[in-house]
């Protein structure tokens, strides 16, 4: 244990059902101190910090504060004490206003009176100190994902801490987001609170992190600081095996000649997209990059049908639809996977057989084949390498990135020709990261289209063939080749080389 530490796990371990989550887990951090905690998906990360946050109660070890061993019973009771854990999942009540959450259990009163004004003024200080945007009054369920995060950070820090816990916080932010949020760690850091933050994005750690814990297998791998540490050994660490190459082999694409599998031309979606036209082939990646709000994911949710949309054509394999409903785009082969795979993607509280075939349900006679869908979904588990301790468990009980795995593998029962998925490795671990982008690599080699849409601009390049970015409603750039950088995506992003002209 760190001398001077201001909270610290002494010897931590958690089992469920027999099975051991965490082993003897020790970590420390001082104030104004921010130690990253890196492992894969199920090392035992977010079990860590739920002991530490009173989430959850150790079956043994110890939690210290001030060197001081302290029972939290509850969350309630560790933020009493200047714990708190901003958590991965959203936990905001979607149908209440911003401020309303924000201030949610602690409402400021001007006599018996609620004093709204005073609560739409804090929030509107906090989101701005936080880059969003968000109106204050606006109920949350209008939000973005990303403006939900940055709201659901906002709560967290909107009473002076002692210690702030950080599950994955910028996993669904923007650049412009992140640098915001960083901005505000380092202020917490310069007024002395100690901060445990947890983040798959490598590249962040290493800008950030004053020290450094790996888990692997709910056991403690390292504990050092963070200087002169880099990605790849982050990695290599996390996994235990070299993660140099990342990325698979691009597979070959058509011949120029070949007719496009997907013409899209001049779709508007209001409010979100003001005009965009594109082509796909097949066996062809294709990205879509830009900031949150740029209308990536709005355009194909048009293109589908999940949203209104205006399209003067599409062409699926040279015939044309008018419009595409949800299911008309599933009989021409369209697959579209959400980026919202806990809220949208996945019905968490129902096994996975269930969800799996979810969409192309196994029938015999009218009646559900149990055997059939018994049988699909240990092909799925062997195919997509989907780890569940027992078939009969449900969804929600899979890490991030079973769940994602899930979700591809249910989206495949359909059999598509062209597969749109929407941050296809948000919140994931570098090792699933590497599996998926196998999966994504191996099914256009097959004759799959593929789109992804995503954040991560590394995962763009590594990945794709072209990449369209977004700005504003439309696309305003195509890159292939070497001219796709990470400084071109960004410059066409936020429109930076446009105004400098």
């Amino acid at each position: 244990m760190s001398p001077g530490a201001t909270l610290a796990a002494d010897g931590l371990g958690k089992s469920y059902g027999g099975v051991a989550v965490l082993s003897e887990v020790s970590l420390s951090v001082r104030p104004g101190e921010l130690r990253a905690v890196l492992g894969e998906n199920g090392a035992g990360k977010s079990t860590l910090m739920q002991l530490l946050s009173g989430h959850r109660q150790p079956d043994h070890g110890r939690v210290l504060l001030d060197g001081q061993p302290v029972h939290l019973a509850s969350p309630m009771q560790a933020e009493r004490l200047g714990i708190v854990l901003v958590h991965q999942e959203q936990l905001l009540a979607e149908q209440l206003t911003v401020a309303e959450n924000l201030f949610l259990g602690r409402e400021l009163r001007r006599g018996p009176f609620l004093d709204r004004a005073r609560m739409h003024e804090l929030a509107a200080e906090r989101l701005q100190a936080l880059g969003c945007h968000a109106a204050p009054g606006a109920p949350v369920g209008s939000l973005s994902i990303a403006e939900r995060q940055m709201v659901q950070i906002a709560r967290a820090l909107l009473v002076p801490r002692r210690v702030v816990i950080l599950d994955e916080p910028t996993a669904v932010l923007t650049p412009h987001e992140v640098g915001a949020l960083f901005a505000a760690i380092l202020s917490l850091k310069a007024s002395g609170v100690a901060l445990l933050y947890i983040s798959h994005r490598l590249a962040e750690v290493a800008m950030i992190a004053d020290s450094v814990t790996v888990l692997r297998d709910g056991r403690l791998v390292t504990s050092r600081p963070a200087a002169g540490l880099g990605e790849l050994e982050m990695a290599r660490l996390m996994v235990g095996r070299d993660m140099s190459t990342l990325f698979p082999p691009k597979p070959p694409l058509p011949e120029p000649s070949d007719a496009p599998i997907l013409q899209v031309r001049r779709a508007r979606v209001p409010g979100h997209v003001v005009e965009a036209s594109f082509s796909l082939q097949r066996t062809e990646i294709l990205g879509f990059g830009g900031l949150v709000g740029a209308g990536r994911t709005e355009l194909f949710e048009g293109l589908i049908g999940l949203r209104p949309a205006y399209i003067e054509a599409v062409a699926v394999h040279g015939e044309p639809f008018a419009h595409l409903t949800p299911r008309g785009a599933l009989r021409a082969g369209i697959a579209y996977l959400t980026e919202d795979r806990k809220g949208r993607g996945l019905l968490r509280h129902l096994p996975l057989a269930t969800n799996l075939t979810l969409v192309a349900p196994f029938q015999r006679f009218g009646l559900l084949d149990a055997a059939r869908e018994s049988a699909a979904m240990q092909q799925a588990r062997d195919e997509f390498d989907i780890r569940a301790g027992r078939s009969s468990a449900l969804a929600g009980q899979l890490s991030g990135g079973n769940q994602q795995k899930l979700m591809l593998a249910k989206t495949m029962l359909t059999r598509p020709r062209i597969l749109v998925i929407d941050e296809p490795t948000r919140g994931i671990d570098i090792g699933t990261k590497a599996q998926i982008y196998r999966f994504i690599a191996a099914l256009a080699a097959a004759g799959t289209a593929v789109v992804v849409i995503s954040s991560e601009m590394q995962e763009l390049i590594g990945l794709c063939h072209r990449v369209l970015v977004m700005r504003h409603g439309r696309i305003v750039a195509e890159l292939e080749g070497d001219a796709m950088t990470e400084d071109a995506i960004v410059v066409h992003a936020t429109g930076v080389g446009e105004r400098a002209a």
